[in-house]
């Protein structure tokens, strides 16, 4: 049936709608496995098979649903899109963060958002503090407290034991399609001008740690910083590309 069944579905309703839409989504499951057993084989171990293809599913029916013939793409091709946007964006979730963590951390990205549009500038420790209510010193106390935290599951490695991440898995230029072509050049251009916007010191902690591979003691000295203040920086710096990500990576909408 393909995309013209999809235009069937779209323009015509009904009981046949609906027959035609079925079929649509049968036809593709296929799909579904074949890029979640994908993304599964580079996920750690306990993570379960199942859960991705019925995230994956729910992205197949809404690729379906919203799918515009008009646009040029196969559905096919805009299927996979958001079937493994939706997987993609589920495993965010598997960042390790404990809860009593997590709920501290979006309230500082809530802070971090608010003072950006607020201010058109991103906002200086100080600023982030009064509007948490806290002084800096706690501020600054609550950051080494999340020190631990990645840039979501994407910057997790892709199984126990192994040094690539799911950012650089995200980012391998091993697979053209189309639609991992897109993914990457999205995700690079948003981790670029998150890093940008960042004060100096923290742009200055994210490119020694993640692109020269420095530990926080090697990059200390570098700063003339204790390693308790590279921590605090490191940690601030993922708070602000966290929510730089997750509010303008579109997958976060429904498609990554």
């Amino acid at each position: 049936m393909g995309s013209s069944g999809a235009l069937a579905y779209t323009e015509n309703g009904g009981e046949n709608g609906a027959e035609a839409r079925e079929q649509l989504i049968i036809e593709h499951l296929p799909q579904v496995r074949w890029i979640a057993t994908r993304i599964h084989d580079r996920l750690p171990n306990n993570t379960c098979l199942e859960d991705l293809i019925s995230i994956g599913i729910v992205g197949l029916i809404n690729a379906i649903d919203s799918f515009d013939p008009s646009l040029n793409v196969q559905l096919k091709t805009y299927a996979e899109y958001r079937i493994r946007g939706a997987i993609l964006d589920s495993i965010r979730g598997l960042d390790g963060i404990a809860p009593h963590k997590r709920g501290r951390l979006k309230q500082m990205q809530a802070a971090i958002a608010k003072l950006e549009q607020s201010l058109q500038r991103a906002p200086e420790e100080e600023e982030i503090a009064a509007e948490l209510g806290m002084s800096l010193a706690d501020y600054r106390d609550a950051l080494l407290d999340l020190r631990a935290i990645t840039i979501g599951s994407l910057d997790a490695p892709i199984h126990e034991g192994a040094t690539t991440t799911r950012v650089q898995y995200v980012a391998d230029r091993e697979d053209n399609t189309p639609s991992r072509a897109l993914e990457r050049s999205e995700l690079e251009r948003l981790i670029q001008e998150g890093v940008e916007r960042m004060p100096r010191n923290e742009r200055i902690v994210l490119d020694l740690y993640y692109r020269r591979g420095q530990n926080i003691r090697e990059i200390a000295p570098v700063l003339d910083l204790h390693i308790t203040r590279i921590s605090q920086l490191k940690a601030q710096a993922i708070v602000r590309l966290r929510e730089y990500i997750e509010r303008k990576w579109p997958t976060t909408k429904g498609i990554y």
